[in-house]
């Protein structure tokens, strides 16, 4: 078996319905599918029985331990040469494992990661989430950039990893707030390769409302802090961006109140912002409505991981509980 794909998977019948339909597609066949119910309560079992004909593919429910150990899970269980791990939000391209066994073959890597983005399917919010986490406008850019080949920090919702990578560092030892970032750098502290592969993307669902990618955003925030629990250089300049944006936003704000010229000026950046992202999200997705909406997410991108942020840093000082 040349590929293992390792699905955990929490209460979404429904996103691995999608899922599993895109796999049944796939121009390179060899590969298995194991799928991790992490202790649902509205499991998949049904689901997966429609594909068991279509598809190599291996159900286990287990007790709910989070996504890293439900990971950690079905790696063990894994018979392929290499081990990729989904989102069970994730919709996969037919050529997903053609692009990546064509890869491996000229640059063999023990690790990858690949983008995301949004399907035609995706309603308008989907895709202004999905322009607001990619955008080279907000800090969602940062991971597709090219410059990280080599030391690419790949992220789990589309991650391949080889199986002497889990021999060597025993897979995820965190498993929430930033347990695939955690994992990568471990990878990488253990001298194997990684690679960002672009032809590898996944058509990634993520939140389907603002109330729901606020909740996760304000996690991503916290997760960061976490990371810098293990890696303390891992919180760099770039990540308090958010947190500067939100001060200034709240800053602006109460700018309408004061006649103070600089904090009233604030308005300006914001304005100027909001039409950059408006602009970049126009001609991405040549749809104004989602151009609008891409502004409202982005800012809430932006102020949901600062806030996320800024409470975890204050929990870690022991100022809150």
């Amino acid at each position: 078996m040349r590929y293992s794909v390792i699905i955990p998977v929490y209460n979404r019948p429904d996103e691995i319905d999608e899922l599993l339909e895109s796999l049944t597609l796939q121009t390179f066949t060899d590969f298995e599918v194991i799928i991790v119910e992490d202790g649902s309560d509205d499991d998949c079992k049904h689901v997966v029985e429609k594909y068991q004909r279509s598809l190599n593919l291996k159900y286990f429910y287990k007790e709910n331990s989070g996504q890293g150990f439900s990971r950690n899970f079905g790696f063990e269980r894994a018979t392929g040469d290499y081990y990729v791990v989904f989102d069970s939000d994730c919709i996969v391209p037919k050529n997903y494992f053609e692009a990546v066994e064509s890869f491996l073959k000229k640059n063999p890597v023990d690790c990858w990661g690949g983008p995301d983005k949004a399907h035609q399917s995706f309603n308008t919010i989907q895709k202004a989430i999905n322009y607001s986490m990619t955008s080279p406008f907000t800090t969602g850019g940062i991971r597709g950039n090219r410059k990280h080949v080599g030391k690419f920090h790949p992220r789990s919702f589309n991650m391949g990893i080889s199986k002497e990578v889990f021999k060597k560092t025993g897979g995820y030892k965190i498993t929430r707030m930033g347990e695939d970032i955690e994992f990568s750098l471990r990878i990488i502290e253990h001298g194997f390769s990684t690679a960002l592969i672009d032809e590898a993307y996944v058509y990634h669902k993520r939140r389907t409302n603002l109330r729901q990618f606020f909740k996760q955003l304000h996690f991503f925030g916290r997760a960061r802090i976490n990371i810098g629990r293990f890696y303390p250089d891992e919180v760099k300049l770039i990540h308090f961006f958010p947190l500067i944006f939100l001060t200034g936003l709240i800053v602006s704000i109460a700018g309408l109140f004061s006649s103070v010229v600089i904090i009233s000026d604030l308005w300006y950046f914001y304005l100027g912002y909001a039409i950059l992202i408006f602009t970049g999200a126009l001609i991405q997705e040549k749809n104004p409505v989602i151009a609008l909406l891409a502004i409202i997410t982005s800012f809430i991108q932006l102020t949901a991981y600062g806030i996320g942020f800024f409470t975890e840093w204050l929990r870690e000082k022991g100022i809150i509980q």
